[in-house]
């Protein structure tokens, strides 16, 4: 770990994070000065999730180079208010994402020339919504003067505020219509937790459509060689959080080709409660596939594990971590037939965090997030009637 200057900021740290080679290819040599293009992205990067993956995978294919910079916690709270995690915690999920080659921490929350030349970046890349500082101005507008900013597209239907917002309704009425519970199977999980307030164009809730061709950009498309030791874990994983990554890291380690099966929505709803689970399965497919550590994804695992499962993947070994093991239909273990086979084993990631200790971490502090989520789409909304106007005045000239 170095310590880099940047722009003023005291100690940006710098980390390292190799990708899984297996997950993006490496584009050609860059013709200039025949060295590889550094792609500069950076941001908050708090409740990492799929739309942060997915702006980094498309930086990545602009590049051979992902370089990410993460704002400090003190930087976040005067633009935008408290981050849910700690600087730590971002910095530790970034650097899980596959598409990521290194991480630095202490980006200035508007970004210069001087931090890309200090980290040798040839441009900065960001989703074509627009971020600003308490002040109103464009973080970006120093590089998009200096034509080193490219543009991606944002991924419709998430954001940190959306999630925010949805933690914020479990107390309301997340899964609940009036005082009549709804079925999850007929409402649809693309529909959960959406709240039909929201008026941002670019963070505002809105409906994610899945579709086969994000699953295979976010998939490595390797099956297992010949021999390779295969590791399988199942669950939610919803609000995908470094307690996951560091469990997934450890099952990783167990084998040679991670397998995680992810559970349909109404199983993790029978067996987590009612206000579960927060991101539907589409959304928590993409969530997992983007970290680095794993190799395939099982679509709507059965809960139990059974034997026609382990013979079709060819499971040497099926882990599960220290969170209690809901029984099916209150008796069955769904674990009984690999710790008959004696190829079923416990791991202790060694973190604490879980999706119900962030949904505290939201309701305790409702009333802050609240606020937060309001000002940003304030500002959002102000700042999209000030485009449009700019653009009915270019088209009136």
């Amino acid at each position: 770990m170095s310590d880099k200057q940047v722009n003023g900021c005291s100690s940006a740290k710098s980390y390292s994070s190799p990708c899984n080679g297996n997950t993006t290819q490496k584009q050609e040599e860059s013709p200039i000065n025949g060295k590889d293009v550094r792609v500069w992205c950076d941001g908050c990067y708090d409740m990492v999730h799929f739309g942060h993956a997915n702006s980094l995978r498309q930086a990545k294919a602009l590049g051979d180079k992902v370089i990410v910079g993460i704002h400090t916690d003190a930087e976040i709270t005067k633009h935008k208010g408290p981050p849910v995690f700690t600087e730590e915690e971002r910095v530790k999920m970034v650097k899980g994402i596959k598409w990521v080659d290194e991480v630095v921490l202490g980006a200035p929350y508007v970004t210069t020339l001087e931090v890309l030349d200090q980290n040798n970046c040839d441009f900065c890349v960001h989703g074509d919504d627009i971020t600003m500082t308490a002040e109103g101005v464009d973080t970006y507008h120093l590089v998009k003067s200096a034509n080193r900013y490219k543009e991606v597209r944002r991924t419709a239907g998430v954001s940190t505020t959306d999630l925010v917002g949805r933690m914020l309704l479990l107390t309301r009425n997340h899964f609940r219509q009036g005082s009549a519970e709804y079925d999850i199977e007929k409402e649809g999980s693309s529909n959960m937790g959406q709240d039909s307030a929201a008026k941002s164009p670019w963070t505002g809730c809105s409906q994610f459509l899945p579709t086969t061709q994000k699953i295979i950009q976010f998939s490595d498309g390797k099956s297992p060689n010949a021999g390779d030791k295969i590791v399988y874990v199942a669950g939610a994983f919803d609000l995908f959080h470094v307690g996951h990554l560091d469990f997934l890291e450890k099952a990783s380690k167990l084998g040679d080709y991670l397998i995680v099966g992810l559970h349909t929505d109404p199983v993790v709803n029978s067996y987590k409660g009612s206000n579960y689970p927060i991101m539907n399965l589409h959304e928590r497919v993409l969530s997992v596939l983007a970290c680095k550590f794993v190799n395939e994804v099982v679509i709507g695992a059965p809960y139990c594990v059974t034997e026609e499962l382990l013979e079709h993947f060819k499971i040497d070994v099926v882990c599960h971590g220290r969170t209690p093991i809901a029984m099916e239909d209150g008796k069955i273990d769904p674990y009984a037939v690999p710790k008959t086979k004696a190829i079923f084993e416990l791991i202790d990631s060694g973190n604490e965090m879980t999706t119900e200790r962030i949904v505290e971490r939201i309701i305790s502090h409702r009333l802050e997030y609240e606020r937060r989520n309001q000002a940003k789409e304030k500002k959002e909304i102000e700042a999209f009637e000030a485009l449009q106007r700019q653009k009915q005045t270019q088209k009136a000239g």
